[in-house]
């Protein structure tokens, strides 16, 4: 027999068999038996008199659908005292004003008093309504649902035991959801503890002992807790420091401080805790979760089995490393220690980065031979993301010059005073950037991207949670341990962390107190993904890189070939390739044109023909099924246009605002292209590949960002950075500049200090 809190709880029940609960909420989409318990502030209106018609209704949607998928569902319910008090209440009103009004008159009717209600009478008055109406709503989703009432004393015997068990096994093999309840029309008053004496069962005292003892007995696989709080917290749910804690572990209890119950119900968090321990050590896991919320309420079932970070999840495998929340704060500390140093010693880390980057070379080659070789067994990665696994002693090379890059420009990035105002006399105002705090960056496919970002961070003084596929497990396990290797140098190891846990990126997406910005690095899809999933935190990047190259009619035949051929097929993959040519209607028919064409063959490139385009066509390629298409591979969209001017409405209608480009020899021409096109970056007589932090002499980037506010385009250090104010006074208060005070405002723009000129 094992404790906790002086109550004894078996390590096994007698009538189950040794099972064991799943280890991760991952594993949660695979329970097929499951038990969900609605907890007395789920079922009741915030008047604890009647039912909460609408959240019983979702719940029951919920329940239907995962019953339809084929699991077995039970539901232990409260809710019948509630249910009676209001049928009670409505039928002593309707007594006491019929008799009111024919003995005393109408002007007593308010005086009326409810008296109060014993709550066994107001379970016998309530059950047979809930019940029914349960009935009502399974019918909806065409799933029948039978009543079971039980007592504590039910469980004392084997006999009623079997039956029980029997029954409930009956009901479920005939896709029946039982629905079961404590008969608490004849329950007597609970006395706590007084029943465990001597007896090696969970007390049946209260609906979360009932929903444990059942999950246990019936071999459930997993146990629903729902109540009016987002889970279990470290403290009482609204204190100061009140954190909800995401897994909970046998022997943690004693780190936890319990509030008082819920404002109805039998069972406080405390009394969840203790009977979803003990489900837990008989193989059932448990997750408590908020059942109230308006904004997860709809949901926050379905939610749970898939695996999502909901409520509190109960485990008994406690991971080697630290959970995300604790890397997050891991991030911010280390983070503000790294904008505290000398701008020449976060300069210094990524030096040491770029030389670990050269120097064990041979390892990182190694470790990424693993991962392409594990990608190509499964078959799972298209060519162009085997293309992005993939490093190369060049590219490493690449990596290290632009480390060394971003090394050399970042000696005044942090603290640099970009405004300076005299307020008034003795009173002066300065502008300074700042770090922006914790970023959390998630990549595909990339690992060069890990030393790169972590050295905008560094730079940058931000602390940084990076996430990477786990198909270059590999490869980032080793670079992020030189990453960290090269930030020891001065102490501050932890402020870049890699995400090792089984975090879905959607829960990721839900710490908007932990993480100040999110940047995606990856397929259109998941940058949509994460846009979607992020509440409450900003964004920054692209969702497409749907990248034009206008040929006009004033273009050079030389130059066309040659940037059109670097645009597509240098690196197709890449999300600045171009992905659409727009022809002007002039050159079709035209020797410059076949070249075009010829030279895309030669390459292999699949040409799809616009609308307008195929028109001119006889036999044409395959016609484009979408003019917003990122290829990501050798295959392109050819469209024609009268003028500049509709091309440029065309990249405006269609394009992703990433990069655009003319050719022209025509400087008129080119400078409306360049002025009017309304993309991060717009080029004339180049290449789309430019679009890049390398090539920007910004050493790297973080990605290129297509939104409008803060930072456009390739994001480099500037871009990790905000600012904050800093005012200088000498005892200054308001009331001095009023119209009859002593002084008056001057705003005076003062002179900047001298940047580092090296």
């Amino acid at each position: 027999v094992r404790c906790w809190s002086n109550i004894p709880f078996i390590t096994m029940p007698l009538s189950r068999a040794h099972g064991k609960s799943f280890a991760h909420r991952s594993e949660l989409k695979h329970a097929k038996r499951i038990v969900v318990k609605l907890g007395s502030a789920v079922v009741t209106r915030g008047d604890e008199c009647g039912l909460a018609l609408g959240r019983l209704a979702s719940i029951v949607e919920q329940v239907s659908m995962l019953q339809n998928q084929g699991r077995e569902m039970m539901i232990v319910t409260s809710g019948a005292v509630a249910f009676g008090k209001q049928r009670l209440r409505h039928e002593i009103l309707l007594s006491q004003s019929v008799r009111q009004a024919l003995h005393s008159g109408q002007s007593q009717l308010k005086d009326m008093a409810i008296p109060v209600l014993e709550a066994r009478a107001c379970a016998a008055a309530g059950q047979s309504g809930l019940m029914a109406l349960y009935e009502a709503m399974f019918t909806q989703y065409s799933i029948c649902a039978a009543q079971i009432l039980v007592t504590n004393l039910d469980f004392h015997d084997e006999q009623k035991r079997r039956n029980l068990n029997g029954t409930l096994h009956e009901l479920l093999r005939m896709n029946i959801v039982p629905i079961i309840n404590t008969n608490d029309a004849v329950v007597p008053p609970p006395e706590p503890n007084s029943d465990l004496q001597g007896v090696n069962v969970i007390s049946v005292k209260d609906n979360d002992s009932l929903a444990a003892r059942l999950a246990v007995e019936m071999k459930t696989d997993l146990l629903i807790v729902l109540s009016d709080v987002e889970g279990l917290f470290d403290s009482p749910p609204g204190s100061d420091d009140a954190k909800l804690i995401d897994i909970f572990y046998p022997g943690d209890q004693q780190s936890v401080t319990f509030g008082t119950k819920s404002r109805v119900g039998m069972g406080g968090m405390e009394a969840k805790v203790k009977a979803a321990l003990w489900a837990l050590q008989g193989g059932t896991s448990v997750v408590i979760a908020n059942g109230t919320h308006p904004k997860i309420s709809g949901h926050v079932i379905t939610d749970i089995v898939e695996g999502k970070k909901v409520g509190t999840f109960f485990s008994e495998v406690k991971p080697a490393g630290p959970t995300v929340e604790q890397q997050a704060e891991m991030a911010r500390a280390g983070g503000r220690t790294l904008a505290a140093l000398q701008p020449e010693q976060r300069a210094e880390i990524i030096y040491r980065l770029a030389d670990l980057l050269t120097d064990q070379r041979e390892d990182i080659l190694l470790a990424n031979k693993k991962d392409l070789q594990e990608a190509e067994n499964k078959g799972r990665l298209a060519l162009p993301l085997l293309k992005r696994l993939s490093l190369s002693t060049s590219k490493l090379n690449s990596l290290a010059i632009g480390l060394r890059q971003i090394a050399a420009s970042s000696q005044d990035s942090v603290g640099r005073v970009i405004r300076r105002t005299r307020i008034a006399k003795d009173l002066d105002l300065e502008q300074v950037t700042v770090p922006i705090g914790v970023l959390l960056v998630i990549f595909e496919s990339r690992p060069d991207c890990l030393p790169q970002v972590s050295a905008l961070a560094i730079a940058s003084g931000n602390g940084l949670l990076l996430k990477g596929g786990k198909e270059a497990a590999h490869s980032n396990q080793i670079l992020h341990h030189l990453t960290q290797e090269a930030l020891s140098i001065h102490g501050v190891r932890d402020a870049v962390q890699l995400v090792n846990t089984r975090e879905e990126v959607e829960d990721l997406c839900r710490l908007d107190k932990l993480i100040d910005l999110i940047i995606p690095r990856g397929s259109s899809q998941l940058v949509r993904n994460i846009q979607k999933a992020a509440k409450g935190i900003p964004v920054m990047g692209h969702s497409e890189g749907i990248c034009h190259v206008y040929v006009d009619t004033d273009a050079s035949v030389e130059k066309v070939t040659r940037i059109i051929r670097d645009s597509k097929c240098e690196y197709p993959a890449a999300c600045n390739a171009l992905e659409t040519l727009l022809i002007h209607r002039d050159l079709l028919r035209t020797p410059l044109f076949d070249q075009i064409i010829d030279m895309l063959r030669v390459e292999q490139v699949k040409i799809h023909a616009g609308p307008k385009f195929a028109s001119y066509l006889t036999f044409s390629p395959s016609e484009v099924k979408s003019l917003r298409t990122e290829y990501g591979d050798l295959e392109c969209c050819i469209e024609v246009v009268d003028s500049v001017q509709e091309a440029v409405e065309h990249i405006h209608k269609y394009g992703s605002s990433h990069t655009d480009v003319i050719i022209t020899e025509n400087e008129k021409t080119a400078e409306f292209f360049l002025q009017h096109v309304d993309s991060a970056c717009v080029f004339w007589n180049a290449s789309t590949r430019f679009s890049d932090g390398y090539r920007f002499g910004l050493g790297a980037e973080v990605g290129i960002s297509t939104s409008r506010i803060h930072a456009r385009g390739p994001v480099g250090i500037e871009g990790l950075l905000t600012t904050k104010w800093l005012l200088r006074g000498d005892n200054h208060i308001v009331s001095d500049f009023s119209e009859h005070g002593s002084m008056k405002y001057l705003h005076e723009s003062l002179p900047l200090p001298q940047r580092n000129a090296s």
